[in-house]
């Protein structure tokens, strides 16, 4: 077995083609768009890379291509840690641990020789809406876009090379056709006896209206606490921007306290059950396919992408708002039958809490692990938020 560092185009091609020989036979993987994963690896479309490094390798045994890891240094991911960390992710390998071994070691060096003494994965340079945290239940519901989906010996493979447990991620799901629950209504009638508040979705508004409110309720809710910066509304634009290939103006729902933006339900159809029909590949035929499966409405799962309320309103029902109005407006559509939420960490009980309240199940889960290079220094969990 022979590592290949990446440094040309066809190795590059060659890195997007590892999981095909993984999954050949696993009848529910749905490649992620090779153009989504050749962006991680671009100094012009992701910023982490301008403060940070990465490098990736593959793995050939007897003239194929068997496994392949990437390895990632951003000194603002390590802001607030107790040691240097770096992350991997990307790994993909067959069923053999003696290449599962190469490829994490040949990974950790590199981390190493760039000052790390922790590495986390797997997991992205960039948001950790994507590509982030190990499958480690539910391998038959269809895999959510730019989700992980791996075999279930990859868990072996991390723990028995040192990598322990930093934190679980779940995804929730709810049946959109189960009433919402009689606590939910209750704040619903109560917060919207008030004439000063109203809930609308986005028809009618420009882009830029919808970046500027959802821009006010981000900063409002998250904007320097917990460790999120405030978003600048450059950056809000830029969201919406990329969201608008995708978007249901039905499903992005806002709440509004005497026409300021006070909290937001911001929903897309799941694109998975689209890009099925495209085969990992966004090229003009895939562009087509994509466009026509659009039309068609393909999509019948709506996924929760982010939940947001204000802090100064915060115990004053507009979550329960939010959802009863969803309740009444969306599923009267008929278009969706489920709603999944992005994954939630148990560092944040929370937002767990939450989800549980409005009727929601945990029906995946993921885990994202730490290695510490020095195993004398103590192991710690991610902190709780709050």
């Amino acid at each position: 077995m022979k590592l290949i560092l990446v440094e040309t185009t066809a190795q590059a091609r060659l890195f997007l083609d590892v999981p095909s020989l993984i999954y050949k036979a696993d009848s529910n993987w749905i490649p992620h768009l090779r153009q989504d994963i050749e962006k991680t690896f671009n100094v012009e479309s992701n910023r982490s890379l301008r403060n940070g490094k990465v490098d990736r390798w593959v793995l050939e045994h007897e003239g194929i291509y068997i496994g392949r890891v990437a390895a990632f240094v951003n000194q603002k991911y390590s802001e607030g840690m107790e040691q240097p960390t770096g992350g991997i992710g990307f790994f993909e390998c067959i069923n053999d641990g003696k290449a599962a071994k190469m490829l994490f070691k040949e990974a950790e060096s590199w981390l190493k020789e760039n000052g790390m003494e922790a590495v986390d994965g797997p997991i992205n340079l960039g948001e950790k809406d994507r590509f982030w945290g190990l499958l480690v239940t539910n391998f038959t519901d269809i895999p959510s876009y730019a989700l992980n989906y791996n075999p279930p010996y990859y868990q072996s493979f991390f723990e028995e090379n040192g990598y322990q447990l930093y934190f679980n991620q779940y995804i929730y799901k709810r049946d959109l056709y189960v009433p919402t629950q009689d606590v939910f209504v209750r704040k619903h009638d109560a917060l919207m006896s008030d004439p000063d508040y109203r809930i609308s979705n986005i028809r009618g508004r420009t882009w830029d209206q919808v970046a500027e409110d959802f821009c006010a309720v981000y900063n409002n809710a998250w904007g320097g606490h917990h460790g999120f910066k405030s978003m600048p509304l450059a950056q809000a634009k830029k969201i919406m921007d990329s969201l608008k290939p995708v978007v249901d103006r039905d499903i992005i729902v806002f709440l509004y306290h005497q026409d300021k933006p006070v909290a937001f339900y911001v929903n897309i159809p799941e694109l998975n059950q689209i890009f099925r029909h495209v085969k990992g590949n966004l090229n003009w035929i895939g562009k087509l396919k994509f466009l026509y499966h659009k039309l068609m409405r393909t999509s019948d799962i709506m996924v929760g992408i982010v939940f947001g309320v204000d802090r100064a309103y915060h115990g004053k029902g507009l979550e329960g708002a939010l959802i009863k109005w969803s309740g009444d407006h969306i599923v009267s559509l008929k278009r969706y039958h489920t709603t999944t939420l992005t994954w939630i960490g148990d560092f944040n009980p929370k937002m767990m809490h939450i989800a549980e309240n409005l009727g929601a199940e945990q029906s995946r889960s993921y885990i994202t692990y730490r290695k510490l290079f020095d195993p004398t220094k103590e192991f710690k969990r991610a902190p709780i938020v709050g």
